[in-house]
């Protein structure tokens, strides 16, 4: 039996900080935030007792400094550090650091946190305990008959440094991206190359262990819709599993759970193929992302049974039944139909309808920094079927009023409606094939245009001109128009008199309009912040401005200019590239990462590399000129 715990620091930031905090005030436990100096009013340091501050911006010199954490966990009085997910949460050498100060590690052991650490090894040890997997391929005597390969770092996870190869010319050139992202993002560039399974389903096993011998099996989850390898919407349980395959994916987990003498909680990762066989993916040795639907099916929180597991009690020697079924979105600061651009700027307005669960790491007013992960939000919807948790949860995103940055609020919720969604037919290869369609054909921005004209025209409630239709009348005997940017595309609208056939004006004030369309009475929430109107209806939400919000630079540079499309880091630099070298279209010539995803920036067109501005490790400013390419002249 160890000490009880008495005050906990959470060696993390954002959401899943702030959720552990929440568990930590119920059990009540003092808690302890760390923060960057970019995070030095986030919510995670808002929700704690007290906070230490990590000098510096980037991970490298903050959340990833073992000695500055154990050192802030001993300044604040801590005796317990809780690493949440990513960052050092499968960091065996912090673990022990952990421990050997003398402090409660919430996590497995660090013997385990090993063991799984790299995959190769992983894969291993599950080939001797009986847990199914893919046997791996060596790159240097792959053969087409080999194709496609998915090439993966063994080390970390999240996506980074997975590439998929069908055909043997690019291979090398995978393999080395491959190598050179893994050492980038977890300091190891051993990459393993294993047969890729087209339409596979990403199934996974949430387990949970004392030290008393007891492992459960909560059940499974579904995390198969991804963009670049990275989880979009997860559900438990797994819908459409035969009861056989479902008890075998336990089994295999429990078994992989005691091959390591595991503690906590813990996640095994299986890939289902089309036929059916689950292969063994890999161990995530800490709490996952997506752990809130299984809390919902189980009424459990996993946190609080981490701390009491970590405080030597024992588990049940069952869990609870399940009941109903929950789905999970990720919120994310970002463009779906721009290669999944990150977004950064103030988030003015964070409003989820009560019923569902919410976790986030941000209020109304702040920031999405290009430091860190471009998630904003985890919206979890639990209820008696599959069916039902999926219309909640697609319709408490569509309600949700979302000011600031472009999200993918909007893919989400029709990836939710997508037939083959709500049939269960899942795949990893979901956005792959419907991606365009779901990003394709943004609502008519005409009423919103029109709504936002009669706000801004409408006098403040309770003014001279306030009338009995909301406050709002134009005594001006003139046909008034205004017009608008949205989505780059100028749009004029009259409002005075309306000139939108079926259209009347119901009421109108600055943060409420409401119009009678066909017949139909639809109000039309306004709110405008710094030089952006925000429109939310149901008939879709629209950010409109009288100019660009962010003007793109390509206006001001000569033909052929690369730009940073985004703040972020140049990682590397194409093999050679030098000004003078001949370049192709479409040809990658620099890697920028932002907001932990790579981006390539590509040639423009066939010609000759006039100038090169970037260097690894260089940062760099939205719109940076990265490079110059002079295009050839046709003959």
């Amino acid at each position: 039996m160890t000490n009880p715990i008495t005050s906990l620091l959470v060696a993390n930031r954002g959401e899943i900080a702030v959720r552990i905090f929440r568990t930590a005030r119920a059990l009540g436990l003092a808690t302890v935030a760390v923060h960057s100096d970019p995070d030095a009013d986030a919510l995670h340091v808002r929700s704690a007792d007290t906070a230490v501050r990590l000098p510096g911006a980037a991970p490298a010199d903050t959340y990833l400094r073992a000695d500055l954490l154990i050192g802030a966990a001993r300044a604040a009085g801590a005796d317990a550090v809780h690493p949440g997910y990513g960052f050092l949460s499968e960091n065996a050498d912090f673990a022990r650091r952990v421990e050997a100060a003398g402090l409660a590690w919430i996590g497995p052991p660090p013997a385990a946190i090993e063991a799984m650490a790299s995959k190769t090894r992983a894969k291993d040890l599950m080939r001797a305990a009986g847990v199914p997997l893919l046997e791996p391929v060596d790159p240097a005597t792959a053969t087409a008959a080999d194709l496609p390969l998915l090439l993966k770092a063994a080390a970390g996870g999240g996506g980074r440094g997975m590439r998929v190869v069908r055909d043997l010319d690019s291979l090398k050139e995978s393999l080395d991206a491959a190598a050179a992202e893994a050492l980038s993002a977890f300091g190891d560039g051993e990459v393993f190359a294993e047969p890729y399974v087209e339409r596979g389903r990403h199934v996974e096993v949430q387990v949970l262990a004392d030290a008393h011998g007891t492992v459960w099996a909560l059940g499974t989850r579904d995390c198969s819709l991804q963009r670049r390898h990275q989880k979009v919407i997860e559900e438990a349980p797994a819908p459409a599993l035969p009861e056989d395959l479902r008890t075998r994916l336990h089994a295999a987990a429990v078994a992989a759970a005691r091959a390591v003498s595991y503690r906590g909680a813990g996640t095994v990762e299986f890939l289902v193929a089309g036929d059916g066989r689950p292969y063994f993916l890999e161990m995530n040795t800490r709490l996952q992302v997506e752990h809130p639907v299984t809390e919902a099916v189980f009424g459990l929180d996993l946190v609080a049974l981490q701390l009491r597991i970590a405080e030597g009690k024992a588990l049940p020697p069952a869990p609870p039944e399940p009941a109903g079924h929950a789905v999970e979105a990720r919120l994310y600061a970002e463009d779906p139909g721009q290669d999944w651009r990150p977004q950064t700027g103030v988030l003015h307005t964070l409003d989820i309808p009560e019923h569902v669960r919410v976790d986030t790491g941000f209020t109304d007013g702040d920031s999405v920094s290009v430091h860190y992960d471009a998630m904003l939000a985890k919206v979890v919807a639990h209820a008696p079927t599959r069916a039902e948790a999926v219309r909640v949860l697609a319709d408490a995103l569509a309600r949700a009023r979302i000011h600031g940055p472009a999200t993918n609020r909007e893919l989400l919720v029709r990836s939710l409606r997508h037939p083959d969604f709500t049939a269960a037919r899942l795949d990893t290869g979901f956005y792959d094939r419907h991606l365009d369609a779901l990003t394709d054909g943004a609502p008519d921005p005409a009423l919103a245009c029109l709504a936002a004209a009669l706000a801004e025209a409408a006098p403040a409630p309770g003014g001279p001109l306030a009338s009995r239709l909301g406050g709002w009348r134009n005594l001006r005997s003139q046909p008034r128009t205004r017009r608008y940017t949205v989505a780059g595309t100028e749009h004029e609208v009259q409002y005075h008199p309306v000139d939108h056939p079926g259209v009347r004006v119901l009421a109108a004030a600055p943060g409420l309009v409401t119009l009678e369309v066909d017949g139909v009475r639809r109000p039309f929430h306004v709110k405008q912040k710094s030089n952006t109107v925000y429109v939310d209806s149901t008939l879709g939400s629209h950010a409109l401005t009288p100019v660009p919000r962010f003007p793109d630079p390509r206006d001001r540079t000569e033909p052929g200019s690369l730009l940073a499309p985004m703040p972020g880091t140049v990682v590397r630099v194409a093999e050679g590239l030098a000004p003078g070298c001949a370049v192709t279209a479409g040809q990658p010539l620099l890697w920028l990462e932002a907001m932990k995803m790579e981006h390539r920036i590509l040639a423009p067109a066939s010609g000759t590399l006039a100038a090169l501005h970037a260097a690894t490790g260089q940062q760099v400013e939205f719109g940076a000129l990265l490079a110059v390419v002079q295009e050839e002249t046709p003959s």
